[in-house]
């Protein structure tokens, strides 16, 4: 019998059950050795004594509907303290009637995010649309106009504060960290100094306590009768915090470009700002994408620290809630819940970041 008979006789014969599949994969992954295997063995033990704990008390032993009393007295989870308190911890001191406002901003916010993260839509329409939904989103919380009750910022609380902190306050620490790190490679003396002296001086305190200069002192300073909103001065101090750090990653950025580029944008007779707009941040931003959005998204979690300076976002709206003799003792419940809306924010960044790295990527 020659190789062709051989060949034709087991062309129809299938690879053993234990090689493909799902039986193939977890042997190949899970068992292929012993040092393998005893690693499988002792995960699945931890989840064992673990998650199954967890999912009993999460899910099985849990209540949704039950008063505090009620759940005192069960062993599972007390969902009821989101369930029962969802409009308190998203919206805070927001007047009860006028909910959908902050909904309606907050959908909006969504909308123009979502919008956003496509490159195919960056163009001047996208601007006008950011700017007419800042607009809306701005009469919509503050109101006094087209009918609507004036809602003061004092009562601007819950999830949408802390939306419009982090949001705007990233939006606008982008620019100035570039421009910051421009700053800091300048020619200039008096501009590279007074960039050096910014960074080094706003990363070497922590953002605790300029929230503190901007809530505390940063007022005494002001001429008498003249008042700047709390928010706009927290707003500004992760802004200036959130910059210092960026510039420090675009910085790292410039510092990577070959000095090809510039002498290239040079022989092409463009000047500096036709140079950096044109040939060299594009390419040096790009590099920093991955440091960039870890900064971005370290600078989103720490906006719960406006909770020192008496300002009510969504931790502060829920720790109120945990001061209600109703549901004290039902924290792990309540922060679970925080934690799920801090990971779906951090996750949506950091998958933004990989698509544009794809995209950007793929153009070259």
């Amino acid at each position: 019998m020659d190789a062709a008979d051989l060949k034709n006789r087991f062309a129809d014969m299938k690879p053993p059950r234990t090689r493909v599949g799902v039986l193939g994969w977890i042997r190949t992954n899970l068992f292929g050795g012993w040092l393998s295997s005893i690693l499988t063995l002792l995960i699945l033990f931890v989840l064992y004594k673990t998650a199954v704990p967890f999912l009993k008390w999460a899910l099985i032993d849990g209540l949704w509907t039950a008063t505090g009393a009620q759940c005192k007295e069960s062993p599972g989870a007390c969902w009821s303290i989101i369930v029962r308190n969802i409009r308190f911890i998203i919206f805070g001191f927001f007047p009860l009637d006028q909910h959908w406002r902050p909904l309606a901003a907050m959908l909006l916010l969504f909308g123009l995010l979502f919008v956003s993260q496509y490159r195919r839509f960056w163009n001047r329409r996208l601007a006008w649309a950011w700017g007419a939904g800042l607009v809306v989103m701005g009469v919509l919380l503050k109101g006094g106009i087209l009918g609507l009750p004036a809602v003061e910022t004092e009562k601007w609380s819950g999830l949408p504060l802390t939306l419009l902190l982090s949001v705007f306050g990233l939006t606008a620490a982008y620019p100035l960290g570039v421009l910051l790190a421009l700053g800091r490679q300048s020619n200039m003396p008096f501009i590279r100094i007074l960039s050096v002296l910014y960074i080094e001086l706003i990363r070497g305190v922590p953002l605790i306590s300029l929230l503190f200069m901007s809530s505390v002192m940063f007022p005494l300073f002001l001429p008498e009768g003249v008042v700047i909103n709390k928010i706009l001065r927290a707003q500004m101090a992760i802004i200036l915090f959130t910059a210092a750090y960026i510039a420090e990653v675009v910085r790292g950025g410039l510092q990577a470009m070959p000095r090809g580029q510039y002498e290239a944008a040079e022989a092409l007779g463009l000047n500096y700002y036709l140079t950096m707009r044109l040939v060299i941040l594009p390419q040096a931003l790009k590099i920093v994408i991955p440091p960039t959005v870890s900064i971005l998204i370290s600078a989103f979690k720490d906006t719960s620290l406006v909770v020192i300076i008496a300002l009510y976002d969504v931790l502060k709206t829920t720790q109120a809630r945990l001061a209600d003799p109703e549901w004290m003792g039902f924290s792990s419940e309540a922060y679970i819940f925080l934690a799920v809306l801090y990971f779906l924010g951090c996750f949506s960044m950091s998958h933004f970041s990989r698509r544009l790295e794809r995209d950007l990527t793929h153009e070259h």
